[in-house]
C-alpha cells in the first residue's frame, strides 16, 4: 500500500500543495512551526476521518478561508484508489468519486501506522491512551469492532446515569440487570477482538525490539481485564454495583483494560530513560504494521513525526535499516539517512518552509551530493 500524490489545499499554513511521493521513504525536514506535521495531520485525517491533534475541523481550515481540502492518490496490491476530504461546516469524504454515507466507511481504505510525539503517552500517561493505541489499530481491520466499542459506551453512559439515579433519586437497583446484561454483551464481543490481536502483538515485539537495538534490551507486554467472559463480568457488576452507585460510575469493564510494557523484566514506563520509552513506543507500532500485514496482505503506510527527538544515531540506523518494502513518511529538523549508503535511493527528501514544499533530491556518486530542485506551482 502507498501514497502516490497528496494535494491539499487551505489546509493550516498551507495555501495550496501538490507533493508527489516515492514507495520508500519520504523525509520532510525544516524548521519547526514550518508546516512539516501538516503534512502528516493531512494523511492521518483523509485515513481516520479525524486530526489527532484537534477535535475541532475548523482549526484545520487556513485562516480567514471558508474551506480546506485534501486529496490522496493511493495504490494497494488489488486496486488504486481516491480519497477525497472536504472540510468546511461539515466534512464531506468522497472515495473514487462516490460521497461516503458515513465517516465510518472510509477506515480501512487507507491504512496508517503513526508514530507522532504524544505517542511517548502511549506508556507514561494512563491507561486511556494504550487503549487508544489498541482500538486504533483493531478499528482499522475490523469495522465491526468499532461497531461494539460504540455500543458499549453508549450502554456504560446509560448505565453510568442510571447509577447516579439510584443514589440521588431512589430509583431501584434490580433493573441496572438490564445494563449489566447489555454491557456485558459488548465486553465480551470486544474483549474477544483484543485478545486476538493483543496475542498477535505479544508473539512479534520481542523479535523486533531485539532487531532495532541489537539484542541489547529484551521486551515484553502483559495486557490486563477483567471482561473476558460474559458470566465472569456479569458477576464482577453485581459483586461492584454498591460500590458503583457510592461513585455513581462503572468501575469495572472493558473501559478499564490496559497493558504494561516491560524492559528486562522492568516497567519501562518508570524504570526506562526518554530514549528507551521511545523506542518500545516505536518496536509497539513497528509490531503494528506486521500485525496489519498479516491481515490485509500488505504493509501500510507509516507515518513517523518528529523522528529524530530522543533517539539516538544508532538506533535509528537499526530502525532504517530493517524497512523494507513498507512507504515512510517521516518529518524531522535535519536531513539525514541511513548510514549504509547503498540504499540512499530509497530516500526522497523534501524541504518545508513557511507551509510551501520544496523538493530536495540527493544521489550517491563517488561522495554524496546534494541538487536542489524547486518545485512549480506548487507540485513537487
Amino acid at each position: 500500500m502507498l501514497i502516490t500524490n497528496l494535494k491539499i489545499k487551505n489546509f493550516r499554513n498551507y495555501n495550496e500543495q501538490e507533493i508527489s511521493l516515492n514507495e520508500n521513504i519520504n523525509i520532510f525536514y525544516g524548521d519547526n512551526a514550518q508546516g512539516k506535521t501538516n503534512i502528516i495531520e493531512s494523511i492521518y485525517v483523509a485515513s481516520i476521518g479525524k486530526s489527532f491533534r484537534t477535535s475541532k475541523d475548523k482549526e484545520l481550515i487556513k485562516i480567514n478561508e471558508k474551506m480546506a481540502i485534501i486529496e490522496i492518490d493511493f495504490k494497494k496490491i488489488d486496486r488504486s484508489g481516491k480519497i477525497k476530504l472536504i472540510i468546511d461546516d461539515k466534512k464531506s469524504v468522497f472515495l473514487n468519486g462516490v460521497r461516503l454515507k458515513k465517516l465510518s466507511e472510509l477506515l480501512g481504505n487507507l491504512n496508517i501506522v503513526t508514530f507522532i510525539p504524544r505517542d511517548i503517552n502511549i506508556l507514561k500517561e494512563g491507561p486511556s491512551d494504550r487503549r487508544r493505541f489498541i482500538d486504533m489499530m483493531i478499528g482499522q481491520l475490523k469495522p465491526n469492532y468499532i461497531y461494539n466499542l460504540n455500543m458499549y459506551l453508549k450502554v456504560l453512559e446509560q448505565r453510568n446515569n442510571y447509577l447516579r439515579q439510584i443514589k440521588y433519586e431512589g430509583k431501584k437497583e434490580d433493573l441496572l440487570e438490564i445494563w449489566d446484561e447489555k454491557l456485558a454483551d459488548y465486553a465480551e464481543k470486544i474483549s474477544e477482538y483484543r485478545k486476538i490481536y493483543i496475542d498477535r502483538i505479544k508473539e512479534k515485539i520481542t523479535d523486533i525490539h531485539e532487531n532495532i537495538t541489537n539484542k541489547t534490551e529484551k521486551l515484553k507486554i502483559d495486557y490486563s481485564t477483567t471482561c473476558s467472559k460474559k458470566n465472569e463480568f456479569l458477576k464482577q457488576l453485581k459483586d461492584c454495583r454498591k460500590i458503583d452507585i457510592l461513585k455513581g460510575y462503572t468501575t469495572r469493564g472493558i473501559h478499564r483494560d490496559d497493558f504494561m510494557i516491560y524492559l528486562d523484566g522492568k516497567e519501562v514506563k518508570i524504570y526506562g530513560s526518554q530514549g528507551q520509552n521511545r523506542t518500545a513506543i516505536l518496536s509497539l507500532k513497528m509490531t503494528e504494521l506486521q500485525v496489519i500485514k498479516e491481515e490485509i496482505g500488505e504493509y501500510p503506510i507509516l507515518l513517523l513525526d518528529d523522528f529524530m527527538s530522543e533517539l539516538d544515531k544508532k538506533r535509528i540506523d537499526n530502525f532504517l535499516s530493517n524497512i523494507e518494502n513498507i512507504q515512510v513518511i517521516i518529518t524531522c529538523t535535519e536531513k539525514f539517512y541511513e548510514t549504509n549508503n547503498k540504499n540512499i535511493n530509497k530516500y526522497n527528501f523534501y524541504k518545508v518552509n513557511n507551509g510551501r514544499v520544496e523538493f530536495d533530491l540527493i544521489r550517491e556518486s563517488c561522495n554524496l551530493e546534494r541538487n536542489d530542485n524547486n518545485g512549480e506551482d506548487g507540485k513537487i
